[in-house]
């Protein structure tokens, strides 16, 4: 269970400092950490294997642990490809934007921060998130920066201009084949964006996250952050910036994050490929308590910030059952959506609790056995049943 957590902190935590509010007020996912009475119910389907003690460069979020809207930020969940640079790298950074732009730039953080900052919420998974990884590649910050539209439109883009390209400080080498031939190349981190979602108002040049600066995990000095999509959108140690005319097709843009789906149409199974970009609406539930008369079940909701039109649990074999979303983290668009539902009458034995998500244009989160003709484990945003056992 997680610490004992006091009314000022939680507050401060929500932004409601100063605010005239009861305990009833918070929202109830928070109140866990209150209720001195509450036991926590143990998952019995959490593989040995499973390790969420953090490593020199990788997290995975212990969902059971999660007591508040926003991910701590030694918790936060943290994967790369590259490893990550070095101090060395990062010291005297600057951000560089190139290419088809009218004024090519070369900013600091420094006047970063001279420019209007903004702040969103936003929760976000690597696009490889799933039950093999307990869920845990997933969390939720409060992000501080600049919108990349601001800086864009600074350096103004060439009427010729059609793809952003992101560039971390990130490197390592990369063999590229060509038909018979072979290349082997160092290569930065890369992805893109096209214009018109570069130009969108939601991308931010991340600076800061839960009011403090980035650390190295998340990508400090500077990060991109795309509200609504997967993690690797959200390039960490950006320095550059290059707008050019082609789509790129670097490997962790055009060959490595791509999912394979059948369709049937018209009686034939037809293949689609596409780019990981937006996430897929996903519930999931982390952790269960108990307070000697009744259970409560804590979730999470992720997806691309189309608002949440409902979450349920089903218990067994029982008929689904209305959760409560929390109304602090609903009210912001792209933060993860805390759920909690009620669970009375709950038999000694074993029991498997399974929670889905609807969204407001009618999406509801699939079974595993939905998304079978989906090819790769990417975008796996399948119902995550849970096991347990009431003594």
């Amino acid at each position: 269970m997680a610490p004992t957590t006091s009314r000022r902190t939680l507050l401060k935590q929500f932004g409601m400092a100063g605010a005239a509010l009861s305990i009833a007020d918070l929202p109830g996912w928070v109140l866990p950490a209150l209720a001195q009475s509450e036991t926590l119910v143990p998952f019995t389907d959490i593989p040995a294997t499973f390790n969420p003690v953090p490593n020199a460069t990788n997290r995975t979020l212990d969902i059971r642990k999660i007591d508040g809207a926003l991910t701590p930020r030694d918790q936060f969940f943290a994967i790369q490809h590259y490893g990550q640079p070095t101090d060395a790298e990062l010291s005297g950074h600057k951000l560089k934007v190139t290419g088809l732009v009218n004024k090519p730039m070369s900013l600091t953080v420094d006047d970063l921060r001279k420019m209007r900052p903004t702040e969103v919420v936003a929760g976000f998974e690597c696009s490889g998130n799933s039950p093999r990884s307990m869920e845990g590649l997933s969390s939720n910050g409060k992000w501080t920066g600049v919108p990349l539209k601001t800086v864009l439109e600074q350096a103004g883009l060439k009427p010729l201009a059609r793809e952003i390209v992101f560039f971390g400080a990130d490197h390592g080498s990369e063999e590229i084949e060509w038909r018979t031939q072979k290349f082997t190349l160092e290569q930065n981190f890369g992805r893109s964006l096209t214009r018109e979602r570069a130009m969108a108002a939601e991308p931010l040049l991340a600076y800061a996250m839960n009011g403090e600066p980035l650390t190295k995990h998340q990508g400090a000095p500077l990060r991109l952050l795309v509200p609504g999509w997967y993690g690797v959108s959200n390039v960490k140690w950006l320095n550059h910036i290059h707008v050019q005319d082609e789509a790129f097709l670097g490997r962790f843009q055009a060959r490595w994050y791509r999912t394979l789906r059948g369709e049937m149409i018209d009686g034939e199974m037809m293949w689609k490929e596409t780019s990981v970009a937006e996430m897929h609406v996903k519930s999931v539930i982390a952790r269960v308590t108990f307070d000697g008369k009744a259970h409560k079940v804590h979730g999470f909701v992720l997806g691309n910030g189309t608002p949440v039109k409902s979450v349920e649990v089903k218990v067994d074999e029982g008929p689904w059952q209305p959760a409560t979303l929390d109304p602090v983290t609903a009210k912001d668009k792209y933060s993860w959506k805390l759920f909690t539902y009620n669970w009375t009458g709950a038999t000694p034995g074993p029991h498997t609790l399974v929670s889905r998500a609807t969204d407001m244009n009618g999406v509801v989160q699939p079974t595993a056995a939905d998304l079978e003709t989906k090819k790769s484990f990417l975008e796996d945003n399948s119902q995550f049943p849970r096991k347990l056992t009431i003594a």
